[in-house]
């Protein structure tokens, strides 16, 4: 028994009893892409918000930097990657657009419930709650995409999906700050959940299940399949000899780990750093410190990272055309040469300095969500695609999200008040150590190419 895939332009061949399915139309397939691409925008900006309204959370509530990394990093990430787990064996068997809309809604309302946390303890909570409701969204949405999609044209889709992240942190950011500046951080909670909420209709009444488009008898074969050959156990003994999945999986989870550490930190650096010309800056358009860099600075790390996500898929397709190594190639060279502009950025002395040499690093850093996601896709059969997915997002998000925002958290501590530099500084050199760290991914990436070929799924 095989299933080779389950997208149109592929055979489902079931002990050859299945003919070719076309599982949904060009103009469908647009759409669902389209809808899907809004969910993890809306799965972003609730993930993302908090890093814009840090500040103001840590002079209200009377935080540390350390707590802030935990809320941002790890009280999310938990249970947001151990869910995942189970959450993807569902998704093999189960209705995927179903589980979609079910964490839209719960993820959603617990971002309302952040804002009218009025502790530690409770927005740490609450925080935990949008972890265990976007634990859903991901692996089920990679698996739904790779089945409404040729597998020539994989990258770019998942490519194109992943567009959510650098758009929702954009709007979380800009839409975040300018709602805190102008009716405080609780009221940016509440605005943010609302849309997931909206969306949530949208999805349950018209995204299709593929699935339910094939005969009873392929039905039947494939769910018997995911029963015997597509458990999580047979999913990971299947991956444990594939190398290219680990050397990208812990790549990408190093590049997470910059990510995001980093990104719960850069508003602190700049309000930190450079709070006389962020206020001039503000005060010429008319606004507040932190809804002007919620705005800057979600527009350039917005529009760069849409650009990046889109050129990443499209540059991978290209060049894995030609030769299959190139999905690793173009994360590869992106992560080699990101370090010395962003280690040159922070080191300038304004902030207007600091924005225009991170525009560089901006455009490099998310080249690499089309590739690899698209390879962890590639790398097993159609029925462990979203067991696979999860454990992909498994590691990159528990070193990445996990480990990122509370290291450099930490880091930060330590050199402002260990190493006597002051909190400026602290945050400053946490961001700078942890960017140099893109030379990991980088090796790890070049590894993977040279096993790629071979642990491809034909």
């Amino acid at each position: 028994m095989s299933i080779v895939s389950t997208s149109p332009e592929d055979v489902i061949d079931v002990e050859e009893e299945a003919p070719l399915v076309p599982l949904v139309s060009p103009g469908f397939r647009r759409y669902a892409l389209i809808l899907l691409l809004a969910v993890y925008t809306v799965n972003f900006l609730d993930r993302q918000i908090v890093s814009i309204l840090a500040e103001p959370i840590k002079r209200d509530l009377k935080l540390s930097d350390t707590q802030l990394g935990l809320l941002t990093g790890l009280a999310f990430a938990i249970f947001y990657t151990f869910l995942g787990l189970p959450i993807a064996r569902l998704a093999e068997r189960k209705n995927r657009v179903t589980i979609i809309g079910v964490s839209l809604a719960l993820w959603s309302g617990f971002t309302v419930v952040c804002g009218l946390a009025n502790n530690f303890a409770q927005l740490l909570l609450a925080r935990i709650g949008v972890g265990v409701g976007e634990a859903g969204c991901t692996p089920t949405a990679h698996s739904l995409i790779s089945d409404y999609v040729p597998k020539s044209q994989r990258a770019s889709a998942l490519a194109f999906f992943s567009i959510g992240t650098p758009l929702g942190s954009l709007l979380g950011s800009s839409l975040g700050g300018v709602m805190s500046d102008t009716f405080g951080w609780r009221a940016a909670f509440l605005m943010a959940g609302l849309p997931g909420l909206i969306l949530t209709v949208i999805v349950f009444f018209t995204l299709r299940e593929p699935r339910k488009q094939l005969s009873e008898v392929v039905r039947a074969r494939i769910l018997e399949t995911q029963k015997t050959d597509g458990s999580f156990g047979a999913t990971l003994t299947y991956l444990i000899h594939k190398k290219t999945f680990w050397m990208v999986a812990f790549g990408a989870a190093t590049l997470a780990f910059i990510g995001y550490g980093n990104g719960a930190f850069v508003y602190s650096f700049y309000l930190r750093n450079h709070p006389q010309e962020v206020a001039a800056m503000a005060s010429h358009f008319g606004l507040k410190s932190v809804g002007f860099l919620g705005l800057a600075l979600g527009m350039l790390g917005g529009v760069m990272g849409v650009i990046s996500s889109w050129l990443g898929g499209v540059l991978a397709d290209r060049a894995g055309a030609r030769d299959i190594r190139g999905y690793m190639t173009v994360p590869a060279i992106a992560a080699l040469i990101s370090p010395v502009f962003a280690i040159f950025g922070y080191l300038q002395p304004t902030a207007i300095g600091t924005m225009a040499v991170m525009v560089l690093p901006g455009l490099l850093g998310s080249l690499w969500f089309g590739p690899v996601y698209a390879s962890g896709q590639s790398l097993v059969p159609p029925h462990m695609r979203a067991t696979a997915a999860s454990i992909l997002l498994f590691i990159i998000n528990l070193v990445g999200l996990g480990a990122g925002p509370l290291i450099v958290g930490a880091l930060s501590d330590y050199f402002a008040t260990g190493m006597g530099l002051g909190e400026a500084e602290g945050v400053r050199w946490a961001i700078i150590c942890t960017s140099c760290c893109t030379l990991i991914a980088a090796a790890l990436f070049w590894t993977a190419r040279k096993t790629i070929k071979e642990d491809l799924v034909s």
